[in-house]
């Protein structure tokens, strides 16, 4: 009996969840807003806490859950009418690279690393850097990366340029610290770092990336770099 009891709420509790999700909408998980998310783990809490729970009023449970659906449809609507509150509830992007210049105050905003854009951008495809003219951090969590012209695969192979294939790209400096072991790999010492450095007259604890191409092209990356006052994004 206490297993009908069980199977009799959970059928009702999904069927009612079944429903709620079909008035929010259609969404992809990689296309929820931190509302959206936050309200989705509270659906689940409550679902599976009157499903399982039988000393607790299933209409009460299922009330709960259309009220958090009715807020959640509600703030979905007027933040589709009204720019402030979406930029409230939703937030707005955020500019990690512009100009071909990491953003460092927006990697912290974000709450991500150097290593944690490189992985993402790598994931895409650019397995260099140099080669990205800005990448945003959508109100999704997905990056958005746009190359410059001249790195678009489409644009050498429309004019059928021959190129070489890339290799991967070396990090030598992450953050203001030498990746020794990376040097090595590619034969290279500290010393010949630490000349290049004073050569372009940088300092490595300004440094928040340097890397190295199989073509010896050396980039930097400075720390402090802010988004130019005239990007706006909403």
């Amino acid at each position: 009996m206490h297993i009908l009891n069980i199977s009799y709420r959970s059928i009702i509790t999904l069927i009612f969840l079944f429903f709620l999700t079909k008035m929010l909408g259609k969404k992809q998980i990689s296309q929820l807003s931190l509302f959206d998310y936050v309200v989705g783990i509270t659906f689940g809490n409550i679902a599976a806490d009157i499903s399982l729970d039988i000393e607790k009023d299933l209409i009460a449970g299922l009330v709960s859950l259309f009220i958090y659906g009715f807020f959640a449809f509600l703030i979905s609507y007027i933040t589709k009418k009204c720019i402030k509150l979406r930029r409230f509830f939703i937030g707005v992007p955020t500019i990690l690279v512009e100009n071909g210049k990491i953003i460092e105050c927006g990697l912290t905003k974000c709450k991500i690393d150097v290593n944690e854009l490189l992985a993402e951008a790598r994931g895409q495809g650019y397995f260099d850097l140099s080669e990205i003219n800005y990448a945003i951090m959508e109100t999704d969590g997905n990056i958005s990366f746009l190359p410059y012209e001249w790195a678009k695969n489409s644009t050498k192979k429309d004019l059928k340029i021959k190129t070489n294939d890339n290799a991967l790209v070396a990090n030598l400096i992450i953050d203001g610290k030498i990746l020794d072991n990376n040097l090595k790999c590619i034969n290279k010492d500290k010393e010949w770092l630490l000349h290049e450095l004073k050569v372009k007259g940088h300092k490595i604890e300004d440094i928040l990336l340097a890397t190295l191409d199989n073509k010896n092209k050396f980039t930097i990356y400075r720390k402090g770099i802010n988004p130019d006052k005239n990007t706006i994004l909403e």
